[in-house]
C-alpha cells in the first residue's frame, strides 16, 4: 500500500495541481470583491439590498453572459484548493505532536471551508440556486430543537468568532507574509497593505456571524443566525453602522484583490 505522504508529495509536485489550486485562490478573490461591492450597496441603501455573502455573489455571475463558464470555473478552483489543503496537512511535519496536529486542524478546516464553496457554486453551476442566510437558518432550528443542540450552537457561534479574531490578528500582525512571496518595492508595499486591510474586515465580518450564531442559540431563535449577509446587515444597523459597513465592504473589496495577487505569489 503506497505512503500517503509519498502520494501527497507527488500530487503537489504536478503543475497542473499548482495551476488549479493557485486558480481557486484568484476565484475566491472574485467572491470577496463582489460580496464587498453587495456590502457598499446595502450601506448605500440603508440596511438594504441583495444577498452579501457566496451566494449573492454567484447570483450575480451567473446572471452575466458567459457566468456558466466562471461558475465551472469557480468549482473546479475551489475544490482543487480544498484538495490542496488536505495534500498540506498530510505533509505537515513538526517534532512536536501538538503543534503538528493543530496545523494540521487549521489545514484540513480550510479545507472544508473550500469545499464549501465549491459545492455552493456546483449547485449554480447545475442550474439550481440556493441561500447561505437559509441553510445557516435552517442548521440553527435543527440544532435548537436537537437535546443539547444550543451548546453546539454556541459552540460554532464561538468558533467563528474566534475564527474571525483570528483573521484580525493575522492582518495586524502581517502573518500572511510567511505564505507568500512578498514582491520588492511599492508592489509588495501594496499587496501587503491589501491584506492587512482585507484580513482584518474579514475577520469583523466574522466577527459579526459568530455572534449572530450566539444571540441565535441565546434568544432560542433561529432566525437570528442569518450567516454572512445578516451579520452585514445587522452591521448596518448598529450607531454609525453605515459608515461600518461600507468601510467592511471595502475591506471585503481589498481582501478579495489580496487573494488575486496570492493566486500568483502563494508558496505552493
Amino acid at each position: 500500500m503506497p505512503d500517503p505522504k509519498s502520494a501527497a508529495r507527488d500530487v503537489s509536485d504536478s503543475r497542473v495541481f499548482h495551476a488549479l489550486a493557485r486558480s481557486g485562490f484568484a476565484v475566491n478573490g472574485l467572491l470577496h470583491i463582489l460580496i464587498g461591492g453587495i456590502a457598499i450597496g446595502i450601506a448605500v441603501a440603508g440596511g438594504r439590498g441583495g444577498e452579501a455573502d457566496q451566494s449573492g455573489a454567484l447570483k450575480q455571475i451567473a446572471a452575466t453572459p458567459g457566468g456558466l463558464v466562471v461558475i465551472w470555473a469557480a468549482v473546479v478552483g475551489l475544490v482543487a484548493l480544498g484538495l490542496w489543503q488536505v495534500v498540506t496537512a498530510v505533509l505537515v511535519s513538526d517534532p512536536d505532536a501538538k503543534k503538528k496536529w493543530g496545523r494540521r486542524a487549521a489545514e484540513l478546516g480550510r479545507a472544508i471551508v473550500y469545499f464549501a464553496l465549491g459545492g455552493t457554486a456546483l449547485v449554480f453551476a447545475l442550474g439550481g440556486s440556493t441561500s447561505s442566510s437559509d441553510s445557516s437558518r435552517t442548521l440553527s432550528a435543527r440544532l435548537l430543537e436537537t437535546p443539547g443542540g444550543v451548546f453546539l450552537l454556541v459552540a460554532i457561534g464561538l468558533g467563528v468568532t474566534g475564527a474571525g479574531v483570528g483573521f484580525v490578528v493575522i492582518g495586524v500582525r502581517r502573518g500572511f507574509r510567511k505564505r507568500i512571496r512578498v514582491p520588492s518595492g511599492a508592489a509588495g508595499r501594496a499587496v501587503v497593505a491589501l491584506g492587512v486591510v482585507g484580513y482584518a474586515a474579514k475577520g469583523v465580518a466574522l466577527v459579526a456571524v459568530g455572534i449572530l450564531f450566539v444571540v441565535a442559540a441565546v434568544t432560542y431563535d433561529a432566525e437570528q443566525a442569518a450567516g454572512l449577509d445578516g451579520a452585514l446587515k445587522a452591521l448596518a444597523a448598529l450607531p454609525f453602522g453605515i459608515v461600518v459597513l461600507c468601510g467592511v465592504g471595502v475591506g471585503l473589496i481589498a481582501y478579495g484583490l489580496f487573494l488575486g495577487a496570492r493566486a500568483r505569489l502563494e508558496k505552493l
